[in-house]
Formats: C-alpha cells, structure tokens, sequence
C-alpha cells in the first residue's frame, strides 16, 4: 500500500524522516520490480499473440552484446566467434536447402501405382509429308503427372460355404472365419485403423470423419466410431504394455508431459489431465504415452517405478523425489535453460544475449559430433575436452551476474533456473548416450497439441488413457519409419489370433507385413449345432 503523507504537517524529527524516506524508496523499489515484471510477462504474451515462435537472434546483435561486454570486461573472448557458434547452433534443427536453383520437382515414389495413358496419331497423319511413305514409331515422350483418386470404402462379404450330407440328410458344417478385430462388428482392419490414423495422427476428431463419410453416402454416427475407438485401444494394449516394460529397461529416458482439457462426467465443464511421453534409448525405441488425471507426482512415479537409469526432464519438482533414492539419475535440458534468457531479452538484453552466445557455443559442439558420426565415446570425450571449459566459463559468468541483477526480474530468474539446475545441466557431460536437451521428448508431445486445437478434449479419463495407447503406436511407428495406416491395418487383422507369448513379433520396430491370408474356404470347417 502507498504511504500517504500530509506535505503541510512533516514531522520535524530528522531520524523519522530518514526512515519515511527509505520506506518510501524501499516501495518505489517494488513497484520499480513489479513493473518490470509485468512488462516482462507483457512482452511474452505479445509474442505468444502476435510474434515468431522461433528463438533465434539476429548475428549482429550477439556481436554487438559481445562487444559491450569485452568493453566493460565482463567476457574475455572472441565475439565474432562466439557470436558465429550461436547463430549456426539456431540453424541446426533446420532442415538443409537444396543446392540446386529451388526449381524442379521431387521424384515420384516407385512404389505409387503407374496408369498409361497413351496418345496415339491418327492413320492419316502417319505420313511422312515429304514422300507418302508410313510413318514408323521410334520412341517415346513420357510426361508424368501426380493424380489423386478418392478413399474408396467396399462392403467385403465373408461367405462361410457350408456343407451337409445328402445321404444322411444332415450333418451340416461350415467354413470357419478368420478372428475379426470387433466381433461381429461392422468395420474391417482397413477401416479402422483409418479412423484411429486419421483421429491420433490426422488430428481429425471423429464428428469430422462422420461428415467426411457422409459425403460417400456412408452414415456412421461419432458414437459408433468412438466404440471402435476403445475397441482398437483394447487390441493394442498388449502392445503397449510390452513397449512400456521395455522403455523402463533402457538406461536413460526423456520425459515432458502435456495438459489435455478432461470432460467432468454429466456436464459440460472441463478439467486438466495430464498426458506424459516416455521416450527410450537407442536400444528400446519406444515412444510411450502415459495419462495421468492430474499433474501430481503420483503419475510418473507411478510410470517409473523399478526404473533405475538417467531421467532427462525440466525442472519439474514433481521428479525431485524420484532423484532422492539415487536410483534415477536426474539430466537437464539446456534448451529450457536457453529460453529463458531468450525470453529476459526484454528487460536485460545485453546479458540475454552473452549467455545465449555461451550455450550456442555448447549447441555446436553437439552438431560437430553429429556431422562426424562420433560414436558415444568419442563424443563424450569430445564433450569433456570442449564443452567442458566453455561451462566452467559459464558457470563463473552466472555467478557473478547473480550478484548484480534483481533476483525477481526476469533475467535473475533466468540467472536462478540455470544455478539450481547446474548440476543437472552439466550431466550429459558425463555419457555420450545422453542428449544435451530434452527435444526428444518435446517433439514427441507436438502430436498432442496439434490434436488438442482439433479435438479440444478428452470426453473422459477412459478417453484419456485410449488416446495415451494411440499416441504409443502412432508415435512409435513414425519413429522407426513405419507408415502408421499400413501398420495398424495389417496388426488389427492379426493380433486377435496372434500368439501373446510371440506379441512382440509385432511391435513397430521389428513388425513385418502378414502374407496375403489364404481363401477363407480354406480354413477347417466347424459342425453347426442342431
């Protein structure tokens, strides 16, 4: 609250004077705090709105920032270097440009179906103009162009041939059946799994695919198809399981979680769940959803139990207490440390941009190691003879800098993140397995927000724990390259009468395609009763 004072009636005292005016700038220098503060988080949402999502800063401002600072002492390096690090570690995530002239076309995949559609000369222009003799065909000028044919849906009668005894006027049996993913239910692998990739992978929710089918005259209510959902949840749930067993058996594992607004039953209110990846390691690729109802520790500790290995997250302190054992080793991520001085760039610009400089420099050692196919510990050494110094330089920069700025302004919390996670931040140091940020696992969840913008919710915590099983096999198969809809079609099919002691037969990573399935006539026959 702001003192008031009546300017006509000063107390005479000089010691109560000097104390109204320290209180006085004691409360200026909280408003001045406040101030900045709110500007900070005006200047974020701004950006939010209005400006680029990318981080990246423009090379002559990491030259100008360095400068500054070689001036006044603070930085004793190369600036036209360390700002150089800094703006190739923006462009690494960036796919690279042809070197052609940017015209031209891609080639057409072989594996795309070919029609030919010949165009012949008519018999009176198949004269030479010069003698009259007939025209002979030499060759061919092909032009090829990229057609779209429309989703077809056919109705595919399985015909059971039964069979009986003339003679004894009875004795009826009957082909058997292949096992459908929904017995006695209406769609067939195909279309199934066309709804499941078209809702987790498409980000197309269900009452769109109703108007879509519509359209071919097909009527299939979003309650119909939202029971086939939970149906191939429960098919693939064995699946999930086996990739969840074999995530916790890695040594290390990146981890983030998402919010997913979660219909409360009987109304139209929502509340926030909370839907978690769990990516593996080199040797157990598996990229695993988990929901959780809310974003208590509860859920991952839950997730990792028995897990013992690195456990690269942000600073969530909803993992401290899995840290506390010693069992699971927690790494941090630079690039959450990294945004957050990007984002102090309002309020503190010149120091935003020397430690933006600083992790730039550690972001193109990575990429080096990357652009020679180091192997683990090549690159760990790599690391510990690089990397190494450029965080000890770091770390004294930090720690001066926390001496001068305001520990509540933006780049003092900033300043705070990087200092209490230092520990962290330095472990990928020690293996070169791990990662030196957590996008793995970020990258991961993008899935879940394009979704959430199309879907906008979870009709319930069932829905939730379906839409975590989905995710799984739709982010695995794209792990591994596998295209999600020839996938799910072709394990739909077989899973039914899969052998549970061979399920992993049929993990994305190691599935095959069935063979074409041989006649149903073919399959033995079963008596019918009566």
């Amino acid at each position: 609250m702001t003192m008031r004072f009546d300017l006509n009636n000063l107390p005479q005292d000089p010691a109560l004077l000097q104390q109204m005016i320290l209180d006085l700038l004691t409360q200026l220098r909280e408003k001045d705090q406040r101030i900045e503060k709110l500007s900070h988080l005006l200047a974020l949402l701004q950006r939010s709105r209005f400006g680029r999502k990318s981080e990246q800063v423009p090379l002559e401002q990491l030259l100008f920032a360095f400068a500054e600072a070689m001036r006044d002492g603070e930085v004793e390096t190369n600036p036209q270097a360390e700002a150089a690090t800094e703006a190739e570690a923006i462009k690494q995530d960036k796919p690279a440009k042809s070197s052609g002239n940017g015209h031209g076309r891609n080639p057409l995949p072989e594996s795309l179906p070919r029609e030919r559609v010949e165009y012949a000369l008519p018999e009176e222009a198949c004269k030479c103009q010069e003698c009259g003799a007939p025209l002979e065909r030499m060759g061919e000028e092909v032009t090829r162009q990229l057609e779209y044919v429309p989703a077809s849906f056919i109705v595919r009668e399985h015909v059971r041939v039964k069979y009986a005894c003339r003679r004894c006027q009875g004795n009826v049996v009957v082909s058997a059946m292949p096992a459908q993913p929904i017995e006695k239910g209406l769609p067939g692998p195909g279309l199934l799994a066309h709804v499941l990739v078209s809702k987790y992978c498409d980000h197309l929710p269900l009452h769109r695919q109703e108007a879509i089918m519509q359209r071919y005259g097909i009527e299939l209510s979003r309650g119909t198809m939202s029971d086939w959902v939970r149906a191939g949840a429960q098919l693939l749930r064995p699946l999930y399981d086996v990739m969840r067993r074999e995530v916790l058996q890695g040594r290390k594992i990146n981890t983030d979680d998402s919010p997913v607004p979660v219909q409360e039953p009987g109304t139209s209110k929502t509340r926030q769940g909370r839907l978690w990846v769990y990516v593996g390691d080199g040797e157990h690729e598996h990229t695993v959803f988990d929901f959780t109802p809310n974003r208590k520790r509860d859920g991952p500790m839950k997730f990792l139990h028995g897990y013992r290995g690195y456990l690269q997250a942000d600073a969530y302190t909803g993992y401290d207490e899995l840290y506390r054992s010693g069992e699971i080793v927690e790494v941090g991520c630079w690039a959450h440390a990294r945004r957050k001085f990007y984002e102090a760039q309002d309020s503190d610009r010149e120091r935003a941009l020397v430690a933006l400089a600083y992790i730039g420099r550690l972001y193109q050692v990575e990429k080096r190691g990357r652009e020679d196919g180091l192997s683990p510990a090549d690159l760990c050494a790599l690391r510990r003879q690089e990397s190494g110094p450029i965080l000890s330089d770091l770390h004294a920069w930090l720690k001066e800098q926390a001496q001068v700025v305001l520990p509540r302004s933006p780049m003092g919390e900033a300043i705070g993140y990087a200092l209490g996670q230092w520990r962290a931040l330095g472990r990928y140091l020690e293996d070169g397995d791990l990662e030196i940020d957590n996008n793995a696992a970020e990258r991961a969840l993008r899935r879940v927000a394009l979704g959430r913008k199309n879907w906008l919710f979870a009709g319930s915590d069932e829905g939730g724990r379906r839409a975590a099983i989905l995710y799984t096999m739709i982010a695995s198969c794209q792990q591994h390259g596998v295209e999600p809809f020839a996938y799910l079609r072709d394990v739909l099919g077989r899973i039914p009468s899969h052998l549970q002691s061979r399920i992993e037969e049929l993990l994305p990573g190691r599935w095959e395609p069935a063979p074409p399935r041989a006649p149903v006539a073919a399959h033995p026959a079963q008596p019918i009763d009566g």
